[in-house]
């Protein structure tokens, strides 16, 4: 667990801990293969420092184990010893498997914030689906997780997750029919003072923009070159047309199996600068996963980037704008075209001031926790592997209050969100915020939304 994830857990301890008092919850480092320091205030027994061993110590209210999270065993034993009755898994997507498994054989609930990984097509990864993809081993588990009545939500953080459940509920709410749904990561967010820094894991960054990227199209998944299909999508809140880009990610691969939809796509805000560094170190090889020898030395060329990069955690200071991620369903309602942007905005300076956390930090880590607490109530449940558009959206968004988690539902011209990339941005597109919460009301479909949004486009169709 990096850093940033370890202050996220013990938050997301503090919360449950407000919250919730029916699920057995501790923290735990899960460590892949080596050591690595814990915060002073954590006082671990001596075994706990030992590679083959994980120990307790109490500390503001909860325990704190280390282990390898790349060990089974290890992690067996500790779910075992502390009696949990759910893990919430934030390490390093490689280790997904190993953790998954480990709590299917302990019989207790799982979450994650990112699937398994996918495996592209090793000849030609741009052209040919790939037979692996993203969340494809954990969704391989999903009847034994059936017959052991066991909750596996699986890609339940900010994107995936809150994404997905921006589609059910416009699935539930806005739209009788759905024809397409465009998830968009972006906003105004920058990082001042380094030529090149990333606000989650590099290692991660990596795997996701140059691995092939996947659109799902009239009932079939298509594969997609990396940075691919450039488009300036208008973001809410003033900011406008950003250029958003192809990238491989969850959402394309688990909502077709819930919503029927005739697209699907995910797409990141990158910049240029940002995309033609990826394709250099792509050129170079030094986004290679598999280790090479250097002078009597095994060392994988990402890990080397990765270890060089400026450390996410420490980089709220320098961030300044906001984070934006939405969900774009466009539909018909009564016959009638409709086209909703469901998203959630964070700034950088509210989440370092209030919370000492980056603001992607933060939007990730407080969405497992809110889950948990739905889960420990018994509002969300059931057996097997889900994805959480598969779960109802209204509790969650109704909780997003209680956890300072502002969500927005903007009515939108249709076709007016999603214009061609060009040198200069176009004039920004027409927006109703006419909701801003989860409980549907008379305002979200009044005769003032109707009349503003209505064009000749709504009129002809």
């Amino acid at each position: 667990m990096c850093a940033h994830s370890a202050n996220l857990a013990r938050r997301a301890i503090r919360l449950a801990q407000q919250r919730s008092h029916r699920l057995s919850v501790k923290v735990h480092q899960l460590i892949g293969g080596k050591q690595v320091p814990v915060e002073s205030r954590f006082v671990l027994q001596p075994e706990a420092r030992h590679p083959n061993a994980f120990g307790f110590a109490v500390g503001a209210g909860y325990e704190v184990a280390q282990v390898d999270a790349g060990s089974a065993q290890q992690l067996k034993e500790l779910i075992a010893a502390s009696k949990a009755d759910l893990v919430l898994n934030a390490v390093d997507p490689r280790f997904v498997p190993t953790v998954f498994d480990a709590a299917l054989d302990a019989g207790v609930h799982y979450i994650d914030m990112a699937t398994s990984l996918s495996i592209p097509d090793a000849k030609s990864p741009y052209k040919t689906l790939g037979k692996t993809l993203l969340g494809d081993y954990q969704e391989s588990k999903r009847h034994e997780w059936e017959a052991r009545g066991r909750l596996a939500l699986v890609g339940m953080g900010m994107d995936p997750g809150l994404s997905n459940i921006f589609a059910a509920y416009a699935k539930k709410w806005t739209v009788d029919e759905v024809s397409s749904i465009h998830i968009r990561d972006g906003g105004d967010l920058r990082i001042e003072g380094y030529p090149f820094a990333t606000v989650f894991s590099l290692w991660t960054v990596i795997e996701e923009c140059l691995n092939p990227p996947l659109v799902w199209r009239n009932g079939a998944m298509e594969v997609r070159a990396p940075f691919s299909e450039p488009e300036d999508f208008v973001f809410p809140e003033g900011i406008g047309p950003v250029m958003c880009v192809n990238v491989e990610h969850e959402e394309v691969v688990q909502l077709p199996r819930t919503i029927p939809a005739e697209l699907i796509t995910f797409k990141y805000a990158l910049g240029a600068d940002f995309i033609e560094t990826l394709r250099l170190l792509h050129r170079l090889g030094l986004d290679g996963k598999n280790p090479i020898d250097v002078k009597g030395v095994k060392v994988a060329p990402r890990d080397v980037i990765a270890a060089l990069s400026p450390d996410p955690s420490t980089l709220g200071k320098s961030m300044v704008g906001r984070a934006v991620v939405g969900t774009l369903v466009s539909g018909r309602k009564d016959g009638r075209r409709r086209e909703t942007f469901h998203y959630q905005v964070v700034d950088a300076a509210e989440t370092m001031g209030r919370y000492k956390l980056q603001p992607v930090a933060w939007q990730t880590g407080v969405m497992p926790v809110m889950a948990m607490e739905l889960i420990a109530e018994g509002v969300w449940g059931g057996a097997g592997v889900k994805s959480p558009e598969m779960l109802d959206p209204d509790p969650f968004l109704d909780l997003c209050e209680d956890y300072d988690v502002t969500v927005k539902l903007e009515h939108r011209i249709p076709g007016r969100s999603i214009l061609p990339a060009t040198e200069q941005p176009p004039a920004i597109a027409k927006s109703v915020t006419v909701k801003g919460t989860s409980t549907p009301t008379d305002a979200a479909y009044s005769a003032a939304a109707t009349a503003a949004l209505r064009t000749p486009v709504d009129e002809e169709q």
